[in-house]
């Protein structure tokens, strides 16, 4: 995010296996997407289960409920002189 109001704030989960990304969760795009052939199969078995519904969360859940205090964390240490 690029704002304290949090609007465009965005949850991104990747999966790695051997240094390449597989498959990944982004809220933006709300679903899964796979980009291997195992990651496609993976993304739509996802997509159908519990996995998406507790992924969608994780925006609200973790993500604006931590914010604010990374957000001040950082703005507060912004410009310090040392």
């Amino acid at each position: 995010y690029s704002s304290k109001d949090l609007h465009g704030a965005e949850f991104i989960d990747s999966y790695v296996f051997n240094q390449a990304e597989y498959i990944r969760f982004n809220s933006t795009v709300g679903k899964y997407v796979g980009y291997t052939e195992h990651g496609v199969k993976n993304a739509e078995t996802w997509n159908k289960g519990s996995e998406l519904a507790q992924e969608l969360g994780e925006l609200e859940r973790f993500c604006k409920h931590n914010a604010d205090i990374h957000y001040s964390a950082v703005l507060d240490k912004t410009g310090e002189q040392g």
